[in-house]
């Protein structure tokens, strides 16, 4: 067997290709709620602790140097500890919104499960059963 014929045996797989779809779909989440955490969530809380822009927040440990002309000739180092802060709350939010559909997955396969199969006639319904059989035959 050729390598080409068995590496496309190996990626059209149905997991494999199940695999990259979800990649694909994640990403495009991920990007939505970085887009809701940054854009729809941040900003209140900001304003509600004094009008602070996570991304905003640093330590600055070197600062930029200037020369005469007022071009940055060496960029300013600092640790950027907001952009974390910002980066938690996707992953929280993230985590939540997935939590919230694996849980959601579970209780639609929970009432699958739990719907009982009819329960086995007993020896008394068999034999009324028969009864009224046997009557409608008269």
């Amino acid at each position: 067997m050729s390598i080409m014929k068995e590496f496309k045996e190996f990626a059209m797989r149905g997991n494999m290709i199940d695999l990259a779809v979800g990649i694909v779909i994640g990403s495009a989440f991920g990007k939505i709620v970085t887009s809701l955490v940054t854009d729809i969530i941040m900003p209140p809380i900001g304003l509600l602790i004094g009008g602070v822009n996570f991304s905003d927040i640093k330590i600055v440990l070197k600062e930029a140097i200037v020369n005469s002309a007022g071009k940055v000739t060496t960029a300013a180092v600092s640790i950027n500890f907001g952009n974390f802060i910002q980066i938690i709350f996707d992953f929280l939010i993230v985590a939540f919104a997935v939590f919230l559909f694996i849980k959601a997955l579970n209780k639609i396969q929970r009432k699958d499960k739990e719907t009982p199969a009819p329960a086995a006639p007993t020896k008394q319904e068999e034999l009324l059963s028969e009864i009224r059989d046997l009557l409608k035959m008269k």
